[in-house]
């Protein structure tokens, strides 16, 4: 893979070290800045890291005013609260790299690496550190999974999987593919976007004939957040894996300055069903320490969402407004004329509670389920 250009603005310190006094010179959206590394750790201000790729693309592609926001530092970091942990994640890690929020699937944190990092990013605490968090024994996660017939499917994430040696993947299908009750396996990436020629990788079509031939399903969860991400290489690989018969899956997250328009999204949408993509989730933005700045309103959201859905045909309709909360995945449906927001849980930690609908009084300019108060 062709080594991406980096700059770093946080040296990384060993675990439990006071941070250094040492200045160091930032360029944020808003003009450069001098700062020390211990201000930068202490507001979990992450890497900037982008490949040249993805420089080169959005600086000629004519949305550049929108997708620098995803990859360049902006000052409203410092300004943005929130937490690191947003979705209950250390709650519902079962062995280090092995998360079992929802009965169906074991989520696998597999590396603290990306291509770029995304200045939103809800895993903040951990990307672009050497974290404790990274599944360490894959063959002691296979026992467990293999304990769990109820989990039917695995998601590989991070960081990034693909930031891996395809060796690597190989290697860690190794001890997922003789499981019997896993159907399928996802790998959750943004590399599409950060370095598409990652999949030109003549021996990526292989890993997931390995897969078919295990009688499971592979899938690529993509992550589009604007229609100017997707790039010539990227359909042109995605095209061809898809011919191979791997299934590809879009997620975006709403984000302020960047796509918080129906007609971006609806475009972002339309493009990615055509090459093969299907819409999945919208997420909302979530209280992220350091992103919450890109956070819309509710009532904004499902507006936007709701114009987005009127400018796609049937096929294309087939992504859902959630919250990724705590208590569960949380589709966002409306709201009412009584002023109450509808939602309904996609997901939860609680099978009877999995499609529920309840609601809760508005509050203009809520943003997350915790600022809706209930009754």
């Amino acid at each position: 893979m062709k080594r991406a250009r980096t700059i770093e603005i946080n040296a990384r310190e060993p675990a439990g070290a006071v941070p250094r006094l040492q200045s160091v010179v930032v360029k944020f959206i808003e003009g450069t800045r001098v700062l020390t590394e211990g201000e930068l750790q202490a507001n979990s201000i992450t890497r900037h890291h982008v490949t040249d790729f993805y420089r080169e693309h959005i600086s000629n592609g004519g949305h550049y005013e929108q997708l620098k926001h995803i990859v360049e530092p902006s000052l409203e970091e410092f300004e943005s609260p929130g937490s690191l942990d947003t979705s209950g994640e250390h709650d519902n890690t079962v062995l280090p790299g092995l998360q079992h929020k929802y009965a169906q699937t074991g989520l696998l944190l597999v590396t603290d690496r990306c291509a770029s990092y995304c200045r939103f990013c809800f895993r903040k605490r951990l990307v672009g550190k050497d974290s404790n968090e990274i599944a360490p024994d894959f063959a002691r996660l296979a026992q467990y999974i293999s304990g769990h017939p109820e989990m039917t499917n695995v998601l590989l994430s991070g960081g990034d999987p693909f930031v891996l040696s395809t060796a690597k993947l190989d290697n860690i299908l190794d001890h997922l593919l003789p499981i019997r009750h896993l159907q399928s396996i996802r790998f959750g990436t943004k590399i599409v976007a950060f370095h598409p020629r990652r999949f030109e990788d003549p021996a990526l079509p292989a890993l997931f004939e390995r897969i078919r031939e295990a009688g499971k399903t592979g899938v690529i969860v993509t992550h589009f957040d604007h229609i100017g991400e997707i790039s010539v290489d990227a359909e042109r690989n995605i095209r061809f894996l898809y011919a191979q018969g791997v299934q590809f899956l879009n997620q975006s997250v709403l984000l302020a300055k960047v796509n918080d328009d129906p007609e971006i999204l609806a475009a972002t949408f339309d493009k990615c069903h055509q090459i093969g993509v299907r819409p999945y989730y919208l997420f909302q933005g979530r209280p992220v320490k350091g992103a919450s700045h890109f956070q819309v309103p509710l009532r904004r959201g499902l507006e936007i969402a709701r114009c987005a859905s009127q400018r796609l045909a049937g096929p294309q309709k087939t992504f859902k407004y959630i919250m990724s909360h705590y208590t569960g995945k949380i589709e966002i449906l409306d709201l009412g004329a009584d002023g109450r927001v509808y939602m309904r849980y996609h997901q939860n930690k609680t099978p009877e509670n999995i499609g529920k609908i309840f609601s809760r009084p508005y509050v203009e300019g809520a943003c997350w389920l915790d600022e809706l108060p209930e009754g």
